[in-house]
């Protein structure tokens, strides 16, 4: 095909490409989009980055076409898969593509009401992966996939990739880039020496866009959908869990809890008489936060319920028994009924089991790039350790700016401050407020940190906004505030920059 004909075609896919409406975009939630992010991994996760090029040959369709707006065009599965080997695996270096974070769009196409064809498109980043090096920037493209189905299986038909620009382009255009790549977490992710990195945005109460970046370790790109333990924000999926209860009549805030369990070290504690749900949720119980920081390596009562202010992951821990000694299921049954399997949480779990993909595993990184050795909880805790991908914890988040399927007096009770007036840190059921926001507004918080991991939930749910951001490192924390000035409408008043 001469080179008139390739601009001719070129043209007329990007006006197609640009007429779609985006109505007409499939939203992340959408199984269509899912599937297309899990083919998106394949063919660039295993058959580019690991240079794994047989997995093509039931990815791609026979009559393929690629149109490159540097290297021209090409024709034919073989060949693809060949210029791919011959090329692109025999490099001096280890190439990488990863998405920026805008990810991409898809786009179904109809034919009597039924998609027989998506168009997919976004910008991606190419690194070079040399030993003893950080991973540098070698180009950024434009790319258009478009998808075709047959016998029920998608493959890969048409590429286009467009718009090549160098590192040495892009500096005197770096405004427009970053503009266009709408704020680089990448660039983020690699000043702060952070091995994988993932952002859920959420906006109009709705999960609109997830990226995630870097490696799950070195040489091992962060795909789509990433494992992350998210530590503490265990936490919040317990508390939505438990309010479900309380809004179906089924549990009571303030019904003390030594009617169902009571915890071996305290039972001759009075204190043990007085401790209700409400005090757990807002961090009253008057527990310290694990049990081993007392001398005698036992439960025990700093101060009496509802008298004092005191994180406190035990607390949790002795909801969970309650829990689970009424209803005689297990919490992961509990949550399996309540929120796991209504929201398609299908990548969320307690604890390591034989399902859990550890290829998919962000690992635990120190401060200086280290790996951690991973350790697998093999029970559940209801303060700690929960697996989860960040589709999945976007998922969740939506529905809690959604209300969480509580009433609205219960999501007012949950969102009000709990405990004692005097201290800095305002406590609802379940959740950090940050309050006295501009124009009334108030902002529910979370976090999470252990070795290796760094998290973090924000929500404004009168504005339906939301930001959720994992790491796998010691230096995660790091990233939180420029990723909530970034995505949130309040970011800077929250984070003390607003002028």
């Amino acid at each position: 095909m001469d080179n008139k004909k390739i601009k001719t075609l070129v043209v007329i896919v990007v006006s197609v490409l640009v007429s779609c409406s985006i109505e007409a975009q499939l939203g992340i939630e959408h199984p269509i989009y899912k599937q297309v992010s899990k083919l998106d991994s394949l063919l660039f996760q295993e058959a580019f980055n690991k240079c794994n090029t047989d997995i093509l040959h039931g990815l791609v369709d026979p009559d393929f076409e690629f149109y490159h707006d540097q290297s021209g065009f090409s024709e034919g599965k073989e060949q693809f898969i060949k210029g791919i080997r011959n090329n692109i695996c025999a490099l001096d270096y280890k190439p990488q593509r990863r998405l920026t974070s805008q990810g991409f769009q898809v786009h179904p196409l109809l034919s009597g009401g039924e998609i027989y064809g998506l168009l997919q498109k976004g910008v991606h980043e190419f690194y070079a992966i040399e030993e003893n090096k950080e991973p540098y920037l070698t180009n950024i493209a434009d790319f258009a996939h478009l998808w075709i189905k047959k016998d029920n299986d998608w493959l890969l038909k048409r590429v286009l990739s467009y718009n090549h620009k160098t590192p040495g382009q892009m500096k005197n255009d770096i405004d427009g880039i970053i503009e266009e790549a709408s704020f680089s977490f990448e660039v983020l992710r690699k000043e702060h020496h952070i091995p994988a990195m993932g952002v859920a945005i959420l906006k109009n109460n709705k999960l609109q866009r997830i990226g995630v970046y870097g490696e799950l370790e070195r040489g091992v790109t962060a795909p789509y959908d990433a494992i992350f333990n998210v530590a503490s924000l265990t936490k919040p999926i317990v508390t939505m869990l438990t309010l479900k209860l309380v809004e179906n009549g089924n549990w009571d805030l303030d019904q003390p809890l030594y009617n169902y369990w009571t915890d071996p070290d305290v039972v001759d504690n009075p204190n043990s008489k007085k401790l209700t749900t409400r005090h757990i949720l807002s961090h009253q119980s008057g527990f310290k936060n694990w049990r081993r920081q007392n001398k005698s390596g036992r439960l025990e009562f700093d101060f009496e319920p509802g008298h004092g202010f005191q994180y406190s992951g035990e607390g949790f821990e002795y909801l969970k028994n309650a829990l689970e000694a009424k209803f005689d299921k297990k919490l992961k049954e509990l949550a399996d009924s309540l929120l796991f399997r209504p929201l398609k949480m299908d990548d969320t779990y307690f604890y390591w089991n034989e399902t859990t993909d550890e290829s998919r595993f962000a690992k635990w990184h120190d401060k200086d790039g280290k790996v951690y050795e991973t350790y697998k909880n093999k029970s559940t805790s209801a303060a700690d350790d929960v697996l989860t991908t960040l589709e999945d914890y976007g998922r969740f988040a939506e529905y809690v700016l959604n209300g969480g399927g509580l009433s609205k007096e219960l999501f007012n009770e949950m969102v009000a401050q709990q405990n004692g007036k005097e201290h800095n840190i305002k406590m609802g059921l379940g959740w950090e407020i940050l309050p006295n926001l501009e124009d009334d507004q108030y902002a529910l918080l979370h976090t999470g940190g252990d070795k290796g991991v760094n998290t973090l939930i924000m929500l404004l749910p009168k504005t339906g906004e939301g930001v959720v951001v994992f790491t796998n490192s010691d230096n995660g924390k790091n990233v939180y505030f420029p990723i909530i000035e970034e995505t949130l409408s309040l970011g800077k008043q929250i984070t003390g920059k607003a002028e």
